[in-house]
């Protein structure tokens, strides 16, 4: 079991001690349930009086935060202190296993040192597999792949023909990266399936969530630049371009030719038409509908989006739609009324 003190914990994230460097640390815990040789964390200050409570041997917080008497580690951002130490101390190196047997490995293969291939997964031909790459059960890899240096490629995902993979890409259980774009050519009342000859290619630090699918492209390339992460059950149109470091939340849809700009997030069920831009810094709330091409730096929510602050005023309103088409009812009629009236007179 990894021990490290407070001191060295808070020297391997840049932070300062507050109290006793000296206590001795080998795991991590909520606030409620720390024990002594634990360390917790306070991203949410509205939660600090819990920090008086916990028994914990150290906490994660901000500067300037009340300690209530406890041992703590002054971070800027103490959940992101705590995730780097969840890799600290639960994360370890996967051991290099080579191709183990019942592993199916095609030809004219290139195999990176300390590589980990299971049973089950199946490798095609002219595969390119860099350094320190694990391939679980039931993978299986197209022909003309090549996978970067680090990756993880999950059980049972899927890379299709000719696709690219930058290095420390992961691919969750049944992710598929290069199926099929959704092109069909009207033929009189049934429809003619367009190959899709295209690739997909994900630059460096992508993930791809569990059971999501990022389709080819019809011609060229469907990308996902460095760093952006899909939850699961995402879907990525064939041709969509997206930018570096965003966050695709679960159950988004993408459609063709799509534009995302860089550090967007789109939020639970947003639906993106095709053929849009969304620029840089762009936040959109869950069940959004985005109709058509929105602007950088802005926060939207709504269907069809809007600007969250006219979004928020408009479900202000809402509620009160019934009680003014009574009164608009209303007055209608005595307007009616009104106007018979000065036609008599």
């Amino acid at each position: 079991m990894l021990t490290k003190t407070l001191q060295e914990l808070a020297d391997h994230l840049g932070g300062t001690v507050r109290g006793d460097g000296t206590v001795k640390i080998n795991g991590l815990a909520p606030l409620e349930g720390a024990a002594p040789d634990k360390v917790t964390f306070l991203a949410n200050p509205k939660y600090a009086a819990k920090v008086a409570d916990t028994k914990a041997g150290g906490v994660l917080m901000a500067p300037g935060g009340e300690s209530y008497g406890r041992n703590v580690i002054e971070l800027a951002n103490p959940y992101l202190g705590f995730a780097k130490l969840l890799t600290l101390f639960y994360t370890q190196p996967h051991p290099a296993l080579g191709v183990m047997p019942e592993a199916v490995v095609g030809t004219n293969v290139v195999l990176g040192e300390d590589i980990s291939v299971y049973p089950g997964a199946v490798v095609g031909n002219n595969v390119v597999i860099g350094d320190r790459v694990v391939i679980h059960p039931g993978a299986v890899i197209y022909d003309g792949v090549v996978i970067g240096d680090d990756c993880v490629i999950h059980a049972n995902a899927v890379i299709r023909e000719h696709c690219r993979l930058g290095k420390r890409c992961k691919l969750q259980p049944g992710a598929v990266v290069g199926s099929d774009g959704f092109g069909y050519a009207p033929d009189g009342s049934s429809y003619y399936p367009i190959p899709q000859i295209g690739i997909v290619v994900l630059e460096d630090d992508v993930e791809i969530g569990a059971n999501a699918t990022v389709d080819r492209a019809a011609l060229e390339v469907t990308l996902i630049r460095r760093g952006t992460k899909l939850d699961n059950l995402v879907q990525v149109a064939h041709n969509c371009q997206i930018g570096e470091d965003c966050m695709i939340v679960s159950q988004v849809g993408i459609a063709g030719s799509s534009k995302i700009g860089n550090h967007v997030t789109l939020a639970g069920q947003v639906g993106v038409v095709g053929h849009v831009t969304i620029g840089d810094n762009v936040i959109v709330g869950a069940q959004a509908g985005v109709p058509g091409s929105l602007e950088g730096n802005a926060y939207y929510s709504g269907s069809p989006a809007m600007p969250h602050k006219e979004w928020l005023k408009t479900m202000g309103a809402l509620p009160k739609l019934p009680e003014m088409r009574k009164k608009m009812n209303e007055y209608e009629k005595r307007l009616a009324a009104l106007e018979a009236r000065l036609a008599k007179e």
